[in-house]
């Protein structure tokens, strides 16, 4: 059975899944120690809500209706403009969700670990990546589509951005497992990462 997070964050906006965020990640912790379960359970718990948000801008892009929260043209509106316009203000969605998963996996603090220093590191730039991929895919939509054919164009580079910052995230978190023994302990123990990995199919 597929885990409650996404379907909770799929209908609700970005104010929303900054509370969520900051419901799991419990208090700022940032460059302090933490036991293990405790990092790993505030990772992820960020990146499921953030998993979440993702997935329900990709869903709109895909299948946008005339009440879509990522723009407010009608979906029969297809001039170039109006196509990218919508995309970006998923891009946006995007950047700001990223936001707040750069901030909780911050927040979530440093394992107590033989090498979770370095985990901690690992998780960090990925997301840190992430946020700037998806910046530099909206600073390419600022251009406006000349055509259709360029704003489709446009509409696949931002939508792989996504894809590929999804599959990111649990390359990241199989980078930490592979990395220190009791961390994999600790990921495999929590109710939140199993979600992480089930939604993922990993």
């Amino acid at each position: 059975m597929r885990g409650p997070v996404p379907w909770i964050v799929a209908g609700i906006g970005v104010l929303a899944v900054i509370l969520v965020a900051a419901a799991i990640g419990g208090r700022d912790k940032s460059d302090e120690t933490v036991p293990a379960g405790e990092w790993a359970q505030s990772v992820c718990g960020a990146v499921g809500v953030w998993r979440g948000e993702l997935e329900a801008i990709v869903e709109d892009i895909r299948t946008p209706n005339a009440t879509s929260t990522a723009g407010g043209e009608e979906p029969q509106s297809e001039t170039p403009q109006g196509r990218t316009g919508f995309v970006r203000k998923g891009v946006e969605r995007a950047v700001e969700a990223t936001d707040t998963l750069v901030e909780g996996i911050d927040n979530a603090g440093i394992p107590d670990t033989a090498q979770g220093e370095e985990a901690a590191n690992i998780v960090n730039r990925w997301a840190e990546s992430t946020k700037d991929e998806f910046e530099e895919a909206q600073d390419a939509l600022d251009e406006e589509a000349d055509t259709i054919s360029d704003a489709v164009d446009q509409f696949t580079a931002a939508a792989r951005s996504i894809a590929v910052a999804l599959t990111g995230g649990v390359q990241a978190l199989a980078d930490v497992v592979r990395l220190d023994p009791q961390l994999t302990q600790a990921l495999a123990a929590s109710s939140t990462c199993r979600e992480v990995r089930e939604e993922a199919g990993a």
